[in-house]
């Protein structure tokens, strides 16, 4: 079996400081020599990218709706070979949404650590963390950390009424510099933050602060300590040819050591560290929180343990192992304008053989020579007069499209091919003229949730989140699904060799679908492109 410490990191509601905790643990733990590999749950492209930072190491998403069960278990199962922690950034509330956050706790025994802003609350702070930790039998709260708290004195208030097999494991105090800024899609993307490794050590610092007034037996990380003389256990492959099903550790006690037993994440001994609890004998009625994430190899899909199961966590895989897109060269653009990429979208077009291209619109570098081109999501609004001054990119794009080369444009993307944009301050942008419409942001959301689509190649999966309004005369060819009844039903737009919608998808939900589009063997072919320009 693959055995790893892992913890799922998670909060009553967003807005709690779940980025800014997971990114101090990880950070914290780099600096001591760890090798940390940290997931995102749920849809999400700036978070991950902070959290990339703080890692050292690409940061992928974990989401049963989207990639599936035995993907999601393949992405934990390689972490599990390479690191000595896995950290997992839940999404909304832990019991929000259809999957949660705690389904996938319940799914792989991942013990969860939840953070409450404690800053408007005392003992109440107790109250919340208890109901959380009792509203589900089938998930391990194993402690909890008050964010945001103002003194020494509302430490131990917060922690006065937490039964003693829910520890306080940190109180980090508030500090209005410690905030990263946001804009209308959430945090400002990481590549345009020249200070964030110096705020991801002050993150650090600050838990580093946090643990140093805990007891040497009940800290999450050994001060100066490494992952042998920590209280984590180590990870360790033990078994290379371990059986996934029956490995994945769905014992809701805990997960499985190098061992085979369970071990104390916090320490061997319960606590309360801010009330100034004394460590108890034992573990509590409960019984010590799960430490270790115990995983096989991943399925047999001949692409190794990330998997590429659809988002019904079936797997698809023959077209994977015969490479369908062996010698396409298939663009995508990449910068702060187009960002909005999962790394295992790329993963899986260089899985299928691809050669994938990256280039940067906005720093003035040519679509390069390719057989399709991918427009993925971000900012145009905010660098349209950027895109429009690029002397040949909207011609390039023009002439991609005469040639009836398949072309994906993704929310941003597809609002950069519009004939107008209309910014935030409300200035109107004329934009590549390459499907018809305008668009126009809003200071209200739109569009937000889950979505399934049935493309005519087959379903994908992905999610919706924008404030901007789009018309077009165009007629949709599909209409998205979301699996928790919510509004947001995105519209699938074809036009040529042009395929565009808001949704931003998850490649890994359906490798067969995204190998015949890029392929170009699938695309419908409606109203072709005009070769002249606008």
């Amino acid at each position: 079996m693959l055995s790893c410490p892992a913890l799922l990191i998670s909060a009553p509601a967003s807005g709690q400081g779940k980025t800014s905790v997971t990114a101090a643990i990880a950070r914290s733990a780099r600096r001591r020599g760890w090798r940390v590999r940290v997931f995102k749950t749920g849809p999400d492209y700036l978070d991950p990218m902070v959290l990339e930072r703080a890692s050292g190491h690409v940061v992928y998403q974990l989401d049963l709706f989207m990639g599936g069960l035995d993907h999601c278990r393949g992405l934990l199962a390689e972490a599990a070979r390479d690191a000595d922690l896995i950290l997992v950034e839940g999404v909304m509330g832990l019991f929000d949404g259809k999957p949660s956050s705690a389904d996938l706790a319940a799914a792989f025994d991942l013990p969860v650590l939840v953070v409450l802003d404690a800053s408007a609350m005392a003992q109440t702070f107790a109250a919340l963390a208890t109901g959380m930790a009792r509203f589900r039998t089938d998930i391990h709260v194993a402690g909890v950390v008050a964010n945001r708290i103002g003194s020494d004195a509302h430490a131990r208030m917060v922690g006065e009424g937490l039964p003693d097999e829910l520890p306080l494991i940190a109180a980090l105090k508030r500090d209005a510099t410690l905030s990263l800024p946001e804009r209308h899609l959430g945090l400002v993307q990481a590549l345009e933050l020249p200070g964030l490794d110096q705020q991801l050590d002050r993150w650090a610092d600050a838990w580093d602060a946090a643990e140093a007034s805990a007891p040497a037996t009940g800290r999450l990380l050994q001060a100066g300590g490494t992952p042998e003389t920590s209280d984590l256990p180590k990870a360790r492959d033990t078994s290379k040819n371990a059986d996934v099903s029956k490995t994945e550790g769905l014992s809701k006690g805990g997960g499985v050591t190098e061992t085979g037993g369970r071990g104390p994440l916090f320490g061997s001994q319960g606590r309360n560290l801010a009330a100034g609890r004394q460590p108890k004998e034992g573990h509590g009625e409960k019984g010590p929180p799960g430490a270790c994430l115990a995983l096989g190899e991943g399925g047999e899909d001949g692409v190794g343990s990330r998997g590429t199961g659809t988002g019904n966590g079936d797997s698809r895989t023959d077209g994977i192992l015969d490479r369908p897109l062996q010698g396409r060269r298939i663009a995508i653009a990449k910068d702060a304008c187009f960002s909005f990429i999962y790394p295992a979208n790329i993963d899986l077009l260089k899985q299928l053989g691809a050669e994938v291209l990256t280039f940067s619109p906005i720093h003035g570098e040519d679509l390069p020579t390719c057989d399709a081109l991918w427009l993925p999501g971000g900012y145009p609004e905010l660098h349209a007069e950027v895109l429009r001054a690029h002397p040949r990119l909207f011609n390039d794009l023009r002439a991609h499209l005469h040639a009836d080369r398949p072309l994906l444009a993704e929310c941003g993307g597809m609002l950069a091919l519009l004939d107008l944009l209309t910014d935030g301050e409300g200035q109107a942008h004329p934009m590549a003229g390459l499907m018809p419409g305008q668009a126009a942001l809003q200071p209200r959301l739109a569009a937000l949730g889950l979505q399934s689509i049935d493309w005519p190649e087959g379903e994908l999966r992905g999610h919706t989140f924008h404030y901007s309004t789009m018309s077009t005369p165009l007629a949709p060819i599909a209409a998205a699904r979301n699996p928790n009844a919510g509004r947001a039903a995105e519209a699938l737009y074809a036009q040529g060799s042009l395929r565009a919608s808001y949704i931003h998808h998850y490649f890994p939900s359906n490798p067969y679908a995204v190998a015949s589009f890029f392929g170009g063997t699938a695309a419908p072919r409606l109203q072709p492109i005009s070769p002249t320009t606008p």
